[in-house]
């Protein structure tokens, strides 16, 4: 019970450091006009402050400096280093549209500075088709690759309100559970600090009208950051979950399951790009929240469903880990739910709304069912979020 408060204060400290800074940056921005505009791409009607990122971010390192009674670890300075770079490079981003160049450039070398500084890559595959150890030649690029995509995978789901804040909350959550079922009390506070902090910026962006931000690049580079590095902390030979991977459970296939529609949305967006003969960092409206807009979903419709989504991925790989199945067939199952939830989904429900069939009635209707936003209780959550 004592490791539990011990977890819990700094998420609830983190939790309170972002309500109390978010009007402050919230003033700022709208001070400083630092907003994002609407544009053809873009689903909002009128200008966003943009600058929610710098308030999540001030509550992670409220929560996690806050336990620094409770460890003397290095490693975690180093960490909010790291997303220090990662706000200011977003943030910068937000103001003035930095190349893609440039962005990669920054986020591989702030990966391979974790990388020298915890000691840690994914080199290990936990026995998946027979491998254990991977060499460094294949491990550190595999790391950067995986690393860059999950940063830019989470940034491209910050599309509709609340999405990237609520997935991230939801990941950071199963993320600390995983941590604090294998007793790894530092990871747990950092993952539980992450989660905390989201909270009031989740509630503002979603119910808010007034007190709405945006979470911007920079916040979505700080949460992309944090999402790489759990994922090295599971998959690496000193990895915190040994003893899942010794009881049959797949460490792949677990935290591919997590991050499931994000990656899978990220690569089908831009493997299409490329097929189209466009740039796979070209912007444009083909991402899965995109088409359940289209779909007649509203922005809470839409939260609600894509996390409902990946949820259900998470539930039926833990399903077929608790039935035996062997750790390549978690994998299969990961993979083929993640490509039918966004690849064959996207296109089905893409064709079925050019042809104003059943299939496009029967999406509408639960669009109409998920569109309670303009109804009394969420207009009296939209007052009292706006009072806060």
């Amino acid at each position: 019970m004592s490791d539990f408060i011990n977890i819990l204060i700094p998420a609830f400290l983190a939790l309170l450091g972002t309500l109390w800074v978010h009007p402050k940056v919230l003033k700022i921005s709208i001070m400083k006009n630092l907003v994002d505009n609407p544009d053809a791409r873009k689903l909002q009607r009128n200008p966003v402050p943009v600058m929610g990122g710098i308030a999540v971010f001030f509550g992670i390192v409220i929560g996690i400096c806050s336990s620094q009674m409770m460890f003397n670890s290095p490693n975690v300075f180093m960490l909010v280093a790291a997303m220090l770079i990662m706000l200011y490079t977003g943030t910068i981003d937000d103001i003035i549209d930095l190349s893609p160049t440039i962005r990669f450039i920054i986020e591989i070398l702030v990966v391979l500075w974790m990388m020298y500084i915890n000691k840690s890559s994914i080199d290990c595959f936990w026995g998946l088709w027979g491998v254990d150890t991977i060499p460094q030649w294949i491990s550190y690029p595999l790391t950067i690759f995986a690393s860059v995509g999950i940063i830019n995978a989470i940034n491209l789901i910050d599309g509709v309100n609340g999405l990237s804040s609520g997935f991230c909350f939801m990941a950071s959550v199963m993320f600390a559970i995983i941590f604090y079922t294998t007793g790894n009390t530092v990871m747990t506070i950092i993952a539980a600090s992450a989660a905390g902090a989201i909270i009031p910026f989740f509630f503002h962006n979603v119910f808010g009208y007034h007190t709405r931000m945006f979470i911007g690049d920079g916040g979505t580079l700080v949460m992309g950051m944090m999402m790489s590095m759990f994922t090295i902390s599971i998959l690496g030979q000193n990895s915190v979950c040994a003893g899942y991977a010794e009881s049959g459970l797949s460490l792949v296939a677990m935290t591919l399951a997590i991050l499931a529609i994000p990656v899978f949305d990220t690569l089908r967006v831009m493997t299409s790009r490329i097929i189209r003969g466009t740039s796979p960092f070209h912007p444009d409206k083909t991402h899965l929240h995109h088409l359940f807009i289209e779909l007649g979903f509203s922005h809470a419709g839409t939260t609600i469903s894509i996390l409902t989504i990946n949820f259900l991925v998470v539930v039926l790989w833990f399903v077929s880990y608790k039935l035996g199945a062997s750790i390549e067939v978690q994998l299969y199952i990961v993979i083929a739910l993640s490509i039918l939830t966004t690849f064959i989904f996207y296109t089905y429900a893409n064709k079925k709304m050019k042809k104003q069939g059943k299939t496009l009635a029967f999406f509408r209707k639960i669009a109409k069912l998920l569109n309670f936003e303009k109804k009394g209780f969420w207009l009296s959550l939209q007052k009292m979020i706006d009072k806060v």
